[in-house]
This record gives structure tokens, C-alpha cells and sequence, in this order.
């Protein structure tokens, strides 16, 4: 039995010693690898950073490397501070060099054509024939009104304002700016097919867009910034010849 634990401490003894030597030879092979070469600090990831991080959180995600420089990627960020106001575009690893080209600015990450959703709100869509879609004139980033019509019984009114349009589907592409001096382009042919408009809403705005898509008929009038609604009221075939338009 003595031999035995004589034996096991001496083979823990080796294993310690053997892992000292390792390590040592491991630093030692380090400093022979920088002896003589140029070093330079990188930032790399210290976890994993998912897409989509903003580059102000990312003081704890990060730590600094010494490596020789030619180990040292092109395109390294050497401040996080250049980070702040962008976000990664991809999941980056623990251990990897951050480079300034997985970053952009949040913007650039928007799809062609749309706007951003503004926090809480939601985005529904529906289809409209031009006629009722200020005859297709619309972009994303405008602000439109919506009129529901409904036949039984005959009522209509103004129910929603300055609902912002994100995107538009089908509607042919604006007209480039004319040249100084040229004239101005002539307005296209009116889109002859359906057009898909999505809006950013509260879930309430939601219920009335989708209600009057169900079971009614909506028409969109494009609006200024502060629309004057306050001579707004529901029409009816007794209403509409008493009212005051003007």
C-alpha cells in the first residue's frame, strides 16, 4: 500500500513538474517568436458578440492582444471609440480580430425603400388600387390620412392622421431630379396595378386599418406636418350637403 502512494505522489509530482516545464517552454517560445519582430496591440473578442451589438457595449466584450504585426488583420479597429454610434453586422467569435468592415451605422442597414419603424409601433399592410393611394404618388417616410367608406350604411370618415408609410410596393420608381437649368420631368403614366402600402401604427390604429380593409372601402389622402382635422366628422347621405367644406 505504501508503495502504491509513494508511486501516485510521484507521478503527481511529474505531472506537476511536467506542466511548469510546458508552460515555461510555451512563454519561452512566445518571447522567441516577438524577440526581434514588431508587435502591435489588436482589439479582439473576448466572447461571443452577437449581430446587430452597438459598438457602445462593447467595452466589456472585448481585450487587448499583443501580436506580432504581421498576425495583425488589415482593417483592425485600434478605438473602440470610432464603434460608438454603429453596430456589428455579423456574430463575431470569441478570439476574433474586430474589424472596422463588420461595423456600420444602423442606417445602413435599412432596406432600400423603407424608413424605420419608430419604437412601439407596429407595421400592418394592405392593398390599394392607385385611385385610393393618391394615385400612387406615395414614397415611404411620407404621412397620409385614412378615409373609411362604408356602403351599408353610407358613412364615411376621416378616422386616422399622420400615419407614417414604411414602405411601397409597386408604385413605379420617382423621377430623377431635373439638371440645373433643365426642365422639369414630365409626371409618368398612373400605375395601372394594386399597390402594397405598410404603415407603422399603435395596435388601436391596426384594428381600424385592418377593419376598414375588411369591411369597408379606404382611401389614403396625403398629409402636411399638423393636419387641420378639426372640421372632420362622419358623412352620411344627410350630412353631406349641410356641411361647411371651406
Amino acid at each position: 500500500m505504501r508503495r502504491r502512494l509513494l508511486a501516485a505522489a510521484a507521478a503527481l509530482v511529474l505531472i506537476a513538474v511536467g506542466t511548469v516545464v510546458l508552460v515555461s517552454y510555451v512563454r519561452g517560445a512566445e518571447a522567441r517568436a516577438f524577440a526581434g519582430a514588431s508587435t502591435v496591440q489588436v482589439l479582439v473578442a473576448d466572447a461571443l458578440i452577437p449581430a446587430g451589438t452597438a459598438g457602445s457595449a462593447l467595452g466589456d466584450l472585448v481585450r487587448i492582444e499583443v501580436l506580432p504585426a504581421k498576425a495583425a488583420l488589415a482593417g483592425r479597429v485600434t478605438d473602440l471609440a470610432i464603434l460608438a454610434d454603429r453596430v456589428a453586422t455579423v456574430d463575431l467569435q470569441a478570439g476574433e480580430q474586430l474589424l472596422d468592415s463588420r461595423f456600420v451605422r444602423p442606417d445602413a442597414l435599412q432596406t432600400p425603400g423603407t424608413v424605420p419603424v419608430p419604437d412601439g409601433l407596429q407595421e400592418v399592410s394592405i392593398v390599394l388600387e392607385p385611385q385610393r393611394a393618391v394615385g400612387g404618388r406615395l414614397a415611404a417616410g411620407d404621412r397620409v390620412g385614412l378615409v373609411v367608406s362604408m356602403a351599408d350604411p353610407g358613412t364615411t370618415h376621416s378616422v386616422l392622421h399622420e400615419v407614417l408609410v414604411t414602405q411601397v410596393q409597386g408604385a413605379p420608381a420617382p423621377p430623377a431630379p431635373p439638371a440645373e437649368g433643365a426642365a422639369a420631368p414630365v409626371a409618368g403614366p398612373a400605375p395601372s396595378g394594386s399597390l402594397m402600402i405598410t404603415f407603422a401604427v399603435t395596435a388601436a390604429q391596426a384594428e381600424a386599418i385592418v377593419f376598414g380593409a375588411e369591411h369597408a372601402s379606404i382611401w389614403l389622402t396625403l398629409e402636411p406636418a399638423d393636419p387641420d382635422v378639426s372640421r372632420t366628422q362622419v358623412l352620411t347621405p344627410d350630412t353631406i350637403y349641410g356641411k361647411a367644406y371651406s
